[in-house]
């Protein structure tokens, strides 16, 4: 063998070994996975870190807090939740992860997380939108902002025209006629049609299971709900098998992919998970919502949300937020699902109050003058 011939094998040796450093379909993706919280224990969280790691060409998995018996990168700030998720911020910022999987995190008024199932009926992949955190406090309003927010997850998942459909709730009319204003206005909405013999983008439940639409928009509490069902049907409802978690948060303006999974998700559902944000990452998420906000906000979105909002202010007026003040106490016992609720409860008895991630979980935070009332309302709320 020639010394030429040598040098060619040689360099595609190297050219071979590059791709598969670089990833299939272009540079590696790093993404970050905080170990504590889940009901399962850490080493269940470090096995499905472990099989995201081996099916993915092209990802770096980074475990953020305690790790033990693995290989894989781990960066450990401590056993406090506070800690976990604040150091993952650091790595998001510093874009030494790319996005971030994790559990309890609260995020903003105005963001929610849009999730991705397998349904049982044709084993198609749905996305649900949304199944954590509030787009809104005002439901219908919140609902619209979902679909567009599923669209746009759809989107960087490569569906360049993906179908949406409504799940039949209260409020479900309302949303359906601003979205068709909406599309009137130039937003782009490719609509699905009920399996049902009266057809229709307003979906059933045969439409949730055979997986009708791309998008399947409906309230962040039903969303929840759908994704519990669809995780752990198949095992009694403790272990979460199936599926890719609660998904990525979005909302206008905020700018760092992390995806959400349940204290119950198994490992199966924490490497889907970890490979979602993955896909976000080279799908651009980020620029892909921005871009369908804007094209919405162009169609009218906000003079119709305010239009809706006025329809609706008889019965479902938007809580007023008192004036924001420092908030330094927390208050704990209050179940995630009722965090955003407990808050507009302190809201509208003219108490400021955010959410928040404490050592022990999810808190709400009060400033101290308040705090001792605050908990009197709560306590009647909760019946405790």
């Amino acid at each position: 063998m020639t010394q030429d011939v040598k040098t060619i094998i040689g360099e595609i040796f190297n050219e071979i070994a590059d791709g598969l450093e670089k990833g299939r379909y272009g540079e590696k993706v790093r993404i970050g996975i905080t170990t504590i919280g889940s009901e399962h224990g850490i080493e269940e969280v470090v096995r499905g870190a472990e099989m995201a790691a081996s099916n993915m060409v092209g990802l770096d998995v980074v475990l953020i807090g305690p790790s033990p018996g693995t290989e894989l990168e781990a960066i450990n700030p401590g056993d406090c939740e506070r800690d976990i998720h604040s150091e993952m911020e650091r790595l998001l910022d510093e874009g030494y992860i790319h996005g971030c999987v994790t559990m309890h995190y609260n995020f903003p008024l105005g963001v929610s997380t849009v999730g991705r199932v397998i349904t049982p009926g044709r084993g198609r992949e749905m996305i649900i939108s949304t199944t954590t955190g509030a787009s809104s406090s005002h439901r219908a309003e919140g609902m619209v902002r979902n679909a567009i927010y599923g669209i746009a997850v759809a989107k960087a998942l490569g569906k360049k025209e993906p179908t949406l459909g409504i799940l039949n709730v209260d409020g479900a009319k309302q949303v359906e006629r601003v979205l068709n204003r909406l599309k009137e206005g130039g937003y782009p909405i490719n609509f699905a049609t009920s399996v049902r013999k009266d057809g229709g983008c307003v979906m059933r439940g045969n439409d949730l299971l055979a997986g009708v639409p791309d998008v399947m928009v409906m309230d962040t509490l039903t969303g929840n709900l759908m994704m519990k069902i669809f995780s752990a049907f198949t095992t009694g409802g403790s272990y979460e098998a199936l599926g890719y978690g609660y998904g990525p948060g979005i909302g206008k303006g905020f700018n760092r992919i992390i995806g959400i999974i349940s204290r119950a998700s198994g490992a199966p559902v924490i490497a889907n998970a970890i490979k979602f944000m993955a896909e976000m990452k080279k799908g651009n998420l980020l620029d892909i919502k921005e871009k369908e906000i804007s094209l919405a906000e162009k169609a009218g979105l906000e003079r119709l949300l305010k239009e809706l909002k006025e329809e609706t202010a008889g019965g479902t007026a938007e809580v007023k937020v008192p004036p924001k003040k420092p908030v330094t106490e927390e208050i704990t016992g209050i179940d995630i699902l009722e965090l955003d609720n407990a808050v507009r409860l302190l809201w509208k008895e003219g108490i400021y109050a955010e959410t928040g991630m404490g050592c022990a979980g999810p808190v709400i935070l009060t400033a101290p003058e308040d705090n001792e009332r605050a908990r009197l309302i709560l306590r009647d709320y909760i019946g405790k």
